[in-house]
């Protein structure tokens, strides 16, 4: 029999009481015997499939979730075989089995990632029972365990490329706002290449930055945080915008993980009467320009995404606001999602009739204060755009909706 440091009036660990598949990896026939008949004797809701080395583990049998280890095999020795299954069945509960001699492997097969252990010799059927049943218990919890840390930590690190991407605008003009939405592509929960900001320069000036990183993933979120960065500090330290993009294009192909990765951007620079400003297109969608009088594109001439090639002069022109106006700059996820069954997507025509759809069903829009009107416009538009495309969509969408009033209604 078998037995190890309990005693039989342990509480049980959890209320759980199903059917347990149990794989034996025990090669002396007696001891494989002994184990199946003390477990049939108690009643125990356990089946034991057994084999002899670890050579016959894989392909595991179906609904396995325990382990009995004999640490004595023909292809493994002493810790060995703990490592192994490790290795190569992470979820599943480890029981080792041990002679009285080498209670101390027993102790030390637990140090390494078993779940218990059980002496050869000196155990019944029910005491053998608990002892799988705790062990399985035990693994579902530190399995349990292992995905709240890894949640923790997707969270912490969501946190930091939040903070990277998406910053606080540093905009003091009382009449201007800013509301701005970002969702992640495909029903990811972490954040992906696109990025934005919004700064008031000490000459007055207003810039507004969307970026997206083609791709998705942690190296594109990476990049997209550095190129913001860059660009910021660019224009604080007052530079041109035209010195600006060159520096954030060579921080691209600098940090770029390959020479694949390029990024569009759209710079809108607001003067400081606001009613007109200047805006630059690297393959980048063209903004919106929402004013009472309607929904229009704002067009620029377009360059080159950053990363594809080198850039002689960045190409921009003057673009005429008005006095009350929102201007919403956008990633090509908002306009990439379908329209149907088919393959028809959004578009930027589709995206002009759908927020010009919206602007009509508020009372009084351009009489309300500017940033709750753009946050709810924000709001409404991506729920519409997602339920055009029938769920989530494929890409990452970032929308930006600068807002200037000369009356302040902020």
């Amino acid at each position: 029999m078998f037995t190890r440091d309990v005693t039989p009036t342990e509480a049980p660990a959890a209320a759980a009481s199903g059917h347990i598949q149990v794989l034996l990896i025990e090669d002396d026939d007696g001891d494989a015997l002994l184990v199946e008949e003390l477990l049939l004797e108690a009643g125990a809701p356990v089946t034991p499939h057994r084999v002899r080395s670890l050579a016959e583990v894989i392909p595991l049998p179906p609904g396995v979730s325990c382990v009995l280890l004999d640490l004595g095999l023909p292809d493994a020795r002493g810790l060995d075989g703990v490592q192994w299954l490790h290795e190569q069945l992470p979820t599943v509960a480890v029981v080792v089995l041990t002679g009285l001699a080498d209670e101390h492997l027993g102790v030390a097969a637990v140090g390494a990632g078993a779940q218990d252990y059980l002496l050869k010799g000196q155990v019944d059927g029910l005491l053998l029972h608990r002892v799988i049943r705790y062990a399985v218990e035990r693994r579902h919890l530190e399995e349990t365990q292992r995905e709240l840390r890894e949640a923790r930590i997707l969270a912490q690190e969501n946190s930091r490329l939040e903070r990277g991407l998406l910053p606080s605008p540093l905009l003091s003009d009382p009449r201007m706002t800013m509301a701005s939405r970002y969702r992640p592509g495909g029903g990811q929960s972490l954040l992906g290449g696109d990025f934005y900001d919004l700064i008031e320069a000490a000459d007055g000036w207003v810039h507004a930055l969307v970026g997206d990183v083609c791709g998705r993933g942690p190296d594109e979120a990476a990049l997209g945080v550095c190129l913001r960065v860059a660009w910021r500090t660019m224009v604080l330290a007052g530079r041109p915008m035209d010195e600006t993009l060159t520096a954030v294009q060579r921080v691209l192909e600098y940090e770029r993980q390959n020479d694949r990765m390029f990024t569009t951007a759209c710079v809108l620079s607001v003067a400081p009467d606001r009613a007109h400003g200047r805006l630059y297109l690297a393959g980048h969608p063209p903004p919106l320009l929402l004013t009472v009088g309607g929904v229009a594109e704002l067009s620029a001439p377009t360059c080159l995404p950053l990363g594809i090639g080198p850039t002689a002069e960045w190409r921009s022109s003057e673009v005429r606001l008005g006095t009350d106006w929102s201007v919403l700059i956008y990633t090509d996820g908002l306009i990439e999602g379908r329209t149907g069954a088919g393959s028809d997507r959004l578009g930027g025509d589709g995206l002009i009739e759908s927020v010009q759809t919206l602007l009509r069903a508020m009372p009084s829009a351009w009489s309300q204060p500017r940033q709750p009107r753009d946050e709810r416009l924000l709001d409404q538009l991506v729920h519409r755009v997602r339920e055009l495309n029938g769920g989530d969509l494929d890409d990452d969408l970032a929308t930006l909706a600068v807002g200037y009033s000369a009356a302040g209604r902020r």
